[in-house]
C-alpha cells in the first residue's frame, strides 16, 4: 500500500494532504466501492460535492473502512441551488448527515453563480460553529476571487480550479498566493484531451523514473504546490496516482513540461458567458 503522506497546510493551520481522490462522474452506485478501493490503497483525502449525488457512497464507505475521521480528509461543495436564503446552512446540514460525520474539513462553494456571498457566509458560520474545518471556493476566476476575499470575513483557504499540464494556472495562482490561498486541481489529466496519456515528453520523462505519462503529469503540479484530486475507478490504477512521491522532477523537466501550457482551459471555462447561459438554463429546467 502506498501512502498519501504529502501535505501543504492552508491559510488556517489546517493540514490537507497534496494527493487526495476525487469522485466527480463516479456514479452514486459505485461511489461506496470505489471509495472504499482509494481508502484501501492509502488515500486519506476524498473530494465529493453535493452536486455528485454520491456524498452517502463517501459517508458510507469511511464508515466501513474502520479508519478513523481523524486520519482523513473530507472535502465537499455546495451547489448553486442551495445558494441562497437558509439553503445553504440547510445543506451543510444535510451533507454533514449523508457524510455520516460531525465535521466536514473542507467546504467549497462550487461555482461563482448566484447568491455566492450569501453561501460564503453560511460556510463562514459552519466554521465558527465547528462543523467545518476550512472554507473556500470552486471554480473562481480572478475578478470574483478577489470579490471574495475583499468582501468576506474569512480568506478562502483553497480554490479548486481545472489545471493539467496544458492549462498550468500560473496567473491565478499568483493571483492566491497573494491571499496565501492554495489551489486544487480539478481534472489533473485534462480528462484524457491533447493526448495527455500518450504525450511523448512526459513518457520519455516517466521512463528516467519508471513512471507512466499520467504520474509524471501529477508530480509536476504536486512539485508546484497544488493539490491534484485524481478520479479513477478502478484499483491498480488509484495505486499509481497515489505512487508519485518517491522521484522528483529536475529543474530542466520542470521546464519542459512548462512549455506545454495553452494558457486557457480545456474542459470548462467558466469566465465563457455560454457555460453560464447554459448552467443557469439547467437549473431552471430541473428547478433547482
Amino acid at each position: 500500500m502506498v501512502e498519501s503522506k504529502k501535505t501543504i497546510t492552508l491559510n488556517n493551520g489546517v493540514i490537507m494532504p497534496l494527493i487526495g481522490y476525487g469522485v466527480f462522474q463516479v456514479s452514486p452506485e459505485e461511489c461506496e466501492r470505489c471509495v472504499s478501493d482509494a481508502i484501501s490503497v492509502g488515500y486519506h483525502a476524498i473530494d465529493t460535492a453535493q452536486a455528485y449525488f454520491n456524498e452517502e457512497g463517501v459517508g458510507n464507505a469511511w464508515r466501513k473502512s474502520g479508519v478513523s475521521r481523524d486520519e482523513l480528509f473530507i472535502t465537499t461543495k455546495i451547489w448553486i441551488s442551495n445558494f441562497t436564503g437558509n439553503k445553504a446552512a440547510k445543506s451543510i446540514d444535510d451533507s454533514l448527515r449523508k457524510l455520516q460525520t460531525e465535521y466536514i474539513d473542507l467546504l467549497l462553494l462550487h461555482q461563482n453563480f448566484g447568491d455566492c456571498y450569501n453561501a460564503y457566509r453560511a460556510m463562514e458560520d459552519a466554521l465558527r460553529a465547528g462543523k467545518v474545518r476550512a472554507i473556500g471556493v470552486s471554480n473562481f476566476y480572478y475578478d470574483r476571487f478577489v470579490d471574495i476575499v475583499d468582501n468576506m470575513d474569512i480568506k478562502p483557504a483553497i480554490n479548486q480550479i481545472e489545471t493539467h499540464v496544458f492549462c498550468q494556472q500560473r496567473k491565478m495562482q499568483e493571483v492566491c498566493d497573494k491571499f496565501d490561498t492554495k489551489l486544487t486541481a480539478w481534472g489533473p489529466f485534462a480528462e484524457g484531451q491533447n493526448g495527455l496519456f500518450t504525450n511523448s515528453t512526459l513518457k520519455e520523462i516517466g521512463s528516467r523514473y519508471g513512471k507512466t505519462a499520467a504520474q509524471v503529469a501529477l508530480r509536476f503540479l504536486i512539485q508546484k504546490d497544488i493539490i491534484v484530486i485524481p478520479k479513477s475507478t478502478h484499483k491498480d490504477r488509484m495505486e499509481q496516482n497515489l505512487d508519485v512521491l518517491d522521484f522528483t522532477l529536475s529543474d530542466k523537466e520542470m521546464t519542459e513540461i512548462t512549455k506545454f501550457d495553452l494558457g486557457h482551459p480545456l474542459i470548462a471555462n467558466f469566465e465563457d458567458w455560454n457555460i453560464r447561459l447554459s448552467m443557469q438554463q439547467m437549473l431552471k429546467k430541473y428547478n433547482v
